[in-house]
């Protein structure tokens, strides 16, 4: 077998409109950018990949998400690793960076991102922003092992740390210039109903919100004021039906809130500055 017809078994074995992800498991199996791929076509398969693809197809069929079997996922057009444990992320969140990257500007800025998870979020503000001291915050070992990997893996060791805290029931000890979060936001209820590859494979700790999924959001809200400077900025990314809530929520001790939609037209990120 060569590897143009490599590609197309294991499209064929993955299902319906498998050709993008067949690709993107030849590719880490044959250790291949896209372009060597299409160029070395016809170069043989050997035994060993057979065998890998063969293990990887078995757990991508049970559900497991693709990004976890791959080991990496691509976010702001960076690379990130990902593993099981720790929270995939996703292109909705890239509204919640690029709204942060934007208000920022050019100077000097401190920001903290709470509930970090692979550490997406704050890497990729410290990528592009290179006047920000980024501090990440979870309360997962996996997730601070996985952030500590991508800090590592992004080459931004030197303006962003991670710690370990518990944001229900401690909070950061110094002010910074943003606080940026997605926290876990489906409410409890719902998340037996979700797809298999979210409720099976990824951890409750970074989905349930709660009762009623604002818990975090509560939190952070309420105590902002101990870890966010007079006039900070406040960013939440949110659920689809959650905006005036989580605004709500935001009234008493926030000014220029402002509810920020995604492609969907679906609620995606709030904003406010502490008064």
């Amino acid at each position: 077998m060569v590897i143009s017809e490599f590609v197309r078994e294991t499209a064929k074995q993955l299902g319906d409109n498998a050709r993008f992800e067949a690709e993107l498991m030849v590719m880490s199996v044959m250790e291949m950018d896209r372009t060597r791929l299409v160029l070395n076509g016809k170069l043989p398969v050997m035994p060993q990949h057979t065998y890998r693809m063969n293990k990887m197809i078995e757990r991508r069929k049970k559900g497991e998400p693709l990004q976890y079997i791959l080991g990496e996922t691509e976010f702001m057009s960076l690379d990130f690793f990902v593993r099981e444990g720790v929270l995939i992320p996703r292109s909705d969140t890239e509204i919640l960076v690029e709204t942060v990257i934007d208000k920022i500007g050019d100077k000097k800025t401190t920001v903290a991102d709470i509930c970090t998870g692979s550490g997406c979020i704050g890497i990729s503000i410290a990528h592009y922003k290179k006047n920000t001291d980024v501090e990440l915050f979870d309360i997962s070992d996996i997730a601070l092992e996985t952030a500590e990997k991508n800090i590592k893996r992004n080459n931004v060791s030197d303006r962003v740390k991670s710690y370990k805290m518990d944001i229900l029931n401690e909070y950061p000890k110094k002010k910074y210039d943003v606080v940026v979060s997605n926290p876990p936001y489906i409410e409890k209820a719902v998340i037996e109903t979700l797809q298999t590859e979210v409720k099976d494979y990824e951890p409750r700790i970074a989905l349930d919100g709660g009762e009623d999924g604002l818990v975090f959001y509560r939190r952070i809200t309420e105590t902002a004021h101990n870890f966010l400077k007079k006039g900070g900025l406040l960013a939440f990314e949110i659920g689809y039906n959650q905006g005036e809530s989580i605004r709500g929520l935001m009234q008493n001790d926030f000014y220029d809130t402002e509810v920020i939609k995604d492609l969907n037209d679906n609620d995606r990120v709030v904003i406010g500055k502490l008064k």
